[in-house]
């Protein structure tokens, strides 16, 4: 229930964004209307626009059509004709003809590939080097993995992207350039070879972190009592690390876990770029200099539900990972 309401404020919060904001700002609903039919329109055509799109409507009744949109679909006046939007209608863009959820439906397997793929990556590397480096603190193997965790988390990650694609796709020619995209269904093996630059380059940033974290929880889980008691009752150094030091250490990383993994789902809007993924990232970035509005709040509505979805899985997940956390 409470994930729901949230929503229905995420909502809210992007509506106003895109339609009470710029009304405040001084934009008449006619300036609103030229994102929609251009600049060149007459001013006749474009109050007839701002008029069958409900710009000259009470803002609490242009937000109550749009959500209703969403539950039981809406019809568009395009010019040439109506235009049917099914539910769930998240809006439809005047720049490409047609609705905006189709095009985030097909776009959605290559973000979904590229977070699923990197983040699998990141998770193994960046945990595994965050208990190393806790078990052998101070020695040069934790000094050598902070110092890369450190530049890996300060790079941006254009300029990594940039810097793998020069080295290992056009001089070594070892991976692929970036611009295509295989669905896993028809070769599994080209699909994993077109993303395996940007699933490293991707991980390496999000691995430094965790990697950071995971190090930081394991120096001071490893140090409570339960650990020492532990070790008296004749457990092995592995089951000790493992099962109750990781384990303990994982409650903060499966947090930001949740969240990262969430906005990663709703778009990795720099590194979809970088590689020219045709992902919901890329979708939107292009979709902000044409004032494709419909197709940035779509892209955000979406992101939005993969963050609360992972949220809310994360807080299922606490009592797995926490025997201390009980869900009632």
């Amino acid at each position: 229930m409470a994930a729901l309401l949230l929503l229905l404020v995420v909502s809210a919060a992007t509506f106003s964004i895109f339609f009470v904001v710029p009304r405040l700002l001084g934009n008449s609903p006619e300036t609103l209307a030229v994102r929609y039919v251009g600049r060149t329109a007459t001013p006749e055509t474009i109050r007839q626009v701002a008029d069958s799109l409900g710009f000259y409507d009470p803002v609490y009744v242009q937000y109550l059509n749009w959500l209703k949109g969403i539950f039981v679909g809406a019809d568009f006046d395009t010019g040439a004709g109506i235009e049917r939007c099914p539910a769930p209608c998240l809006g439809y863009s005047f720049i490409d003809k047609q609705p905006v959820l189709p095009e985030l439906l097909e776009r959605l397997p290559v973000t979904l590939s590229l977070a699923v793929g990197a983040a699998l990556i990141w998770l193994v590397f960046g945990i595994a080097t965050g208990v190393v480096s806790a078990l052998r603190r101070g020695s040069l193997l934790d000094r050598s993995a902070m110092t890369i965790s450190l530049a890996g988390v300060s790079l941006p990650i254009f300029f990594t992207g940039m810097v793998t694609l020069l080295l290992f796709s056009y001089q070594l020619e070892w991976t692929a350039s970036g611009g295509s995209f295989t669905p896993f269904t028809e070769n599994p093996a080209e699909w994993a070879y077109n993303l395996l630059l940007p699933w490293t380059t991707l991980a390496f940033l999000f691995s430094a972190q965790y990697a950071r974290l995971t190090r930081a929880g394991m120096l001071e889980t490893m140090g409570e009592d339960y650990i020492r008691t532990a070790r008296a009752k004749g457990l092995t150094e592995k089951t000790v690390t493992v099962k109750h030091g990781l384990r303990g250490a994982l409650t903060p990383i499966l947090t930001i876990f949740g969240l990262d993994f969430g906005l990663l789902l709703g778009g990795a809007v720099l590194t979809e770029k970088t590689f020219s993924l045709p992902g919901l990232g890329h979708y939107a970035i292009t979709a902000i200099p044409r004032n494709d509005l419909p197709a940035v709040m779509g892209v955000t509505l979406v992101a939005a539900v993969f963050v609360i979805v992972a949220s809310l899985i994360v807080d299922l997940l606490y009592a797995v990972v926490d025997p201390r956390v009980r869900l009632n």
